[in-house]
């Protein structure tokens, strides 16, 4: 299966070299190029891309804003976040907005595209531990106080699924809430399919955010 990518950076150089890299790939396809967030949103609703690999700043419309457009129009397509180290207050946001990871931008031709791979795989670029330091780093942006929140999604839940999305939220892979619940680890993956299914989310990350804002977990 060809995974087809939509490129997005205002960088016309940055975008030439990841189209060469991609098409040097038998199992990749770089379908649209875009150089500012509008124009990637247009693309993206007519391309309909596997995987965007978004730039954060650039002018008019900012990647963060043209990754939440995208991921509420289509969501068969998932957003790989362009960030540097310096532009770790987008992390948050970008995960809010729906992105499925982050890659920065000096990171090695195999690890941008084993990147794209895991994320049209539909898996989370961002490990579990990262995730949660980024959300507790930005605890201030998450609410506070107060009764947890009454998300109606959470009555779908079984108490063994809440039990496994809070283990989640606290970072542990699936290995670790196996071990810590003495599930097998095909239960505890059975069980987070039909967790991202019963709360409507894309992947881990998504799991994550939606513990974090309805209170189940609190940052350290």
């Amino acid at each position: 299966m060809t995974i087809r990518v939509l490129l997005v950076d205002d960088e016309p150089l940055l975008r030439m070299a990841f189209t060469m890299v991609l098409r040097a790939q038998p199992d990749m396809e770089p379908v649209g190029e875009a150089g500012d967030g509008a124009e990637a949103v247009r693309l993206a609703q007519r391309l309909r891309p596997d995987v965007v690999l978004m730039d954060v700043r650039m002018p008019g419309v900012d990647g963060i804003e043209a990754t939440r457009r995208i991921t509420r129009n289509g969501r068969q397509t998932r957003v790989l976040i362009l960030t540097t180290f310096d532009l770790d207050e987008y992390a948050f946001a970008g995960l809010k907005a729906g992105a499925s990871g982050f890659l920065l931008k000096n990171a090695l031709p195999e690890e941008l595209l084993a990147a794209i791979r895991s994320v049209a795989a539909g898996d989370a670029v961002v490990s579990p531990r990262i995730t949660r330091r980024l959300l507790e780093n930005f605890a201030h942006q998450l609410p506070t106080g107060g009764a947890p929140a009454s998300d109606e999604r959470l009555r779908r839940l079984t108490p063994r699924e809440r039990e496994v999305l809070v283990e989640v939220a606290r970072g542990l892979s699936n290995t670790e809430i196996a071990a810590g619940l003495h599930l097998a680890e095909a239960t505890v993956k059975t069980h987070l399919g039909r967790i991202l299914l019963k709360l409507e989310l894309r992947d881990r990350v998504q799991a994550v955010v939606f513990a974090y804002e309805n209170r189940l977990i609190r940052p350290a």
